[in-house]
């Protein structure tokens, strides 16, 4: 069995096949990540997961909505994260690629304003986190020279290990590096369908070498299909061609990565066990 720990699953309108297929591709449970098209569809996620008993629920604002991180829209997701179903705050973290995005300071307080949800919950949270070094000039300029890494990490100092919580590096695209200084903290490593791209060498050598108990796989779907699919929508049965190719990196059989990653999983979420 596989589980998909990331993907997007309100972003589809027709969901019957999508999770017909997760089936036959043996993923068998998935989470949905709650963060909609803003708070105002946050709850998406949750509803999908108490009307499937395979689908669990995050709920979270992006980053690139920091902005929209109101009083009104943090006590939405205080609300939301009560449900049993939702067992995890996010995606939640930095973006400092688009230049539409909004201003550092608007980001790390939104962010802040969650952990700080998660934290009373006792919920876990799944973090999202994109440098400037591949932006366009103008982001570039807007953005750095902070860095996304090093003001996540900074925060999550600060704000989310007194609590003593694990959380998921979501598509993990980091360096061997910042891949320690994640699982130090009590992180899982979670790999998506860029692992499997040519360039990425360094995700690979991360993925290669992550601790076998702190390593996860996702799709991110519809985004970063895997190959080699890559140029089609993605979908949850494609966590299959992800495993595979990370248990092939790690020389083992894409049946002890799936019963590893599941085992993680659940040891990170015990109510989906």
């Amino acid at each position: 069995m596989l589980i998909d720990s990331h993907c997007h699953l309100d972003d589809y309108e027709d969901l019957a096949p999508i999770l017909a297929n997760a089936e036959a591709a043996g993923v068998r449970k998935l989470l949905a990540i709650g963060i909609g098209e803003g708070p105002d569809t946050m709850h998406r996620a949750l509803e999908l997961a108490n009307q499937h008993p395979e689908i669990f629920a995050t709920a979270g604002i992006h980053p690139q909505e920091a902005q929209r991180a109101t009083p009104e829209a943090l006590a939405k997701l205080a609300a939301l994260v009560q449900d049993p179903r939702c067992i995890a705050i996010g995606e939640i973290g930095l973006d400092y690629y688009h230049l539409g995005n909004p201003d550092i300071p608007t980001q790390h307080a939104a962010f802040i304003a969650q952990l700080k949800i998660a934290a009373a919950v006792r919920k876990p949270i799944t973090i999202h986190c994109r440098t400037s070094e591949l932006a366009i000039p103008a982001a570039k300029q807007k953005y750095e020279p902070a860095d996304a890494w090093e003001d996540l990490l900074a925060l999550l100092a600060e704000h989310w290990t007194p609590h003593n919580l694990p959380g998921i590096m979501h598509c993990f695209s980091g360096n061997e590096a910042q891949a320690a200084r994640s699982l130090a903290i009590g992180f899982y490593l979670s790999f998506a369908g860029n692992v499997t791209y040519p360039k990425s060498v360094t995700i690979q050598q991360v993925a290669a070498s992550a601790p076998a108990d702190r390593i996860l796989v996702e799709t991110d779907a519809p985004f970063l299909t895997p190959i080699p699919l890559r140029g089609q929508p993605n979908e949850p049965a494609n966590t299959a061609l992800t495993a595979s190719f990370v248990a092939n990196l790690r020389g083992i059989s894409p049946a002890s990565l799936a019963e590893q990653t599941t085992a993680n999983f659940h040891r990170l979420f015990p109510a989906t066990a």
